[in-house]
């Protein structure tokens, strides 16, 4: 660490505290929700933010246990038959993670449309605005890291709306939404003059207000039971801590099952870590980017780790990636400070953590969702044109209803639908040019003719009359599929009946297989071609479809 890391400690410090209390419940939340002990997704949580940061690249990127992962494990553990001997398959993650950035693997992140990602983004401000409103009213059934829409216990994210109506807490949403009116309130303009406010951050007043308003109700008929608070695990002394760490059975190694899971933890980590990062990098003020090879081999390094100890697998996390940039964090060392926090916290002040209400920490993430999915993003999509906006929209739609990795690939799917799409409509330029006596027609080939447009050219040429001269210029293409040289050939035949003069500009710089023989007289010189582009009077009609 270079003394330039502390440079911004003054946004980098109350940023990493409102990253540290959002992420100890994301530690519990998805260590349950992935069937394992629950400390395994604290050691997680310390190792993203110490290991993983210290490691990174990343600017403003928080590491730590992932909801994507939770199925995963969860399967993983039952299958294996015990935790110490899932934790060898994280360690084997974690070396094919590092081998993965030392063979540059991290480009493949630069892959994913911007609409892609932008609508990930926006889809995970919306999850966690939808999975926050129970715990701001009270209603904690649903583990906090739990992120898909089908939930374990066979309900979905809707449908927990509804079951919070018979479990509605008032001292929870007293908490809630003083809480929310106090963060909103914050980010005034004339509240951001104030200096003491520009020093103390309003999540942490929230924090300090919910354990006030916890100690308050006690006892009363507002009380906040010990369900809906914070709950990390307490240990009597420091042997006692220590021993909540677990250490791998390596003599489980050569268990092909073992390596089976390893290779699965390692491909859907990276993925969507890259993700992350790509997201993140969106989002940071400075767009700062940060280099992906080094991330996967930090994330390797954390993985490992994570499991020599006893903790989840780990990659990079949007939910606490744009905590962090929306609390002011400017550095790394706002990431570094969460991790140290979560290390302190669960080993000298467990019980004062257990004091924080959940319905506190809703109203914080209500506050992260809304910014990751403000209407103006939407607006700004759609300004861009249907070629953004539709897997803008069908990526957000996709993620919000099944689960992160499955949106994004039907967000990708869509994505290149339009590309292909996009692609058929523009492999040509038809224009055509009269003068008294003659009609001349021109089609200009684009770069890349392939199948996928043997219908639109075989429509235009069939549009040329009967009569005419038509001239196809493909100087500018490097690559024609042989369907559509077929299609040309074979028009030459029928050209020879429609009395239709039919020229083609030089294809030597193209390998036609043949092509060029069976095309013969029909290929002009260079000089040639250069005539028939010249001698166009007056472009009458240019077709190059647009969506």
């Amino acid at each position: 660490m270079n003394k330039d890391l502390f440079k911004h400690i003054k946004s980098d410090a109350p940023a990493g505290l409102v990253v540290f209390l959002v992420a100890v419940p994301l530690c519990l939340g998805i260590a349950l929700a992935s069937g394992a002990p629950l400390f395994s997704g604290i050691i997680a949580g310390m190792v993203g933010g110490i290991v993983v940061t210290s490691f990174s690249g990343s600017s403003l990127g928080v590491s730590g246990p992932a909801a994507g992962l939770a199925v995963i494990v969860l399967v993983a553990i039952e299958d294996l038959g015990s935790f110490e001997t899932f934790l060898v398959a994280v360690v084997i993650a974690g070396a094919l993670q590092v081998v993965l950035g030392i063979v540059r693997a991290g480009i493949i992140g630069y892959y994913f449309p911007t609409s892609v990602i932008k609508g990930m983004l926006s889809a995970i401000g919306i999850i966690i605005f939808l999975k926050q409103i129970p715990h701001a009213f009270g209603y904690d059934a649903d583990p906090e890291g739990e992120m898909d829409f089908v939930q374990a216990d066979g309900e979905n994210t809707f449908s927990e709306l509804w079951n919070m109506v018979d479990y509605i807490s008032p001292g929870a949403i007293i908490i809630a939404f003083t809480s929310l009116l106090l963060l909103i309130l914050w980010e005034q303009k004339f509240m951001k003059k104030i200096k003491l406010f520009q020093i103390v951050q309003g999540p942490l007043v929230v924090v300090v207000l919910g354990i006030i308003f916890g100690k308050l109700f006690a006892g009363g008929a507002y009380e906040i039971t010990s369900e809906h608070m914070v709950n990390i695990p307490v240990s009597e002394d420091f042997n006692g801590f220590l021993g909540q760490f677990t250490l791998p059975d390596f003599s489980t190694i050569t268990n092909p099952q073992v390596w089976v899971v390893g290779i699965t933890i390692a491909i859907v980590a990276s993925l969507e870590t890259l993700l992350c990062v790509e997201a993140t990098d969106k989002l940071d003020p400075q767009k700062r980017v940060t280099p992906t090879n080094q991330e996967l081999r930090a994330q390797g390094i954390g993985n490992m780790v994570s499991g020599l100890i006893g903790g989840l697998p780990v990659t990079q996390v949007i939910v606490r990636s744009s905590a962090n940039i929306q609390s002011g964090g400017k550095t790394r060392l706002s990431a570094l400070i969460h991790g140290v926090l979560i290390l302190l916290a669960a080993m000298a002040i467990p019980n004062i953590m257990n004091m924080i209400p959940l319905a506190s920490l809703a109203a914080i993430l209500l506050v992260v969702g809304y910014k990751l999915a403000k209407p103006a993003l939407f607006k700004e999509m759609y300004k861009k044109g249907w070629l953004q906006f539709i897997p803008f929209v069908v990526t957000v739609f996709a993620i919000v209803f099944t689960d992160l990795l499955v949106g994004i690939g039907i967000g990708m799917a869509v994505a290149v639908f339009n590309i292909l799409l996009t692609n058929l409509k523009n492999p040509y330029v038809l224009k055509s040019t009269h003068d008294a006596t003659d009609e001349h027609y021109q089609i200009v080939l684009s770069e890349q003719v392939t199948f996928l447009n043997k219908a639109q050219i075989l429509r235009e040429l069939n549009k040329v009359p009967d009569g005419a001269e038509l001239f196809i210029d493909a100087s500018k293409t490097v690559f024609i599929e042989h369907d559509v040289l077929e299609i040309i050939s074979d028009f030459k035949e029928s050209a020879k009946f429609k009395n239709i003069k039919l020229k083609i500009s030089p294809l030597d710089h193209l390998d036609l297989n043949g092509f060029n023989q069976s095309l013969g007289q029909l290929v002009v010189t260079s000089e040639e071609a250069k005539m028939h582009g010249e001698n166009e009077l007056k472009v009458i009609d240019s077709i190059n479809p647009k969506l």
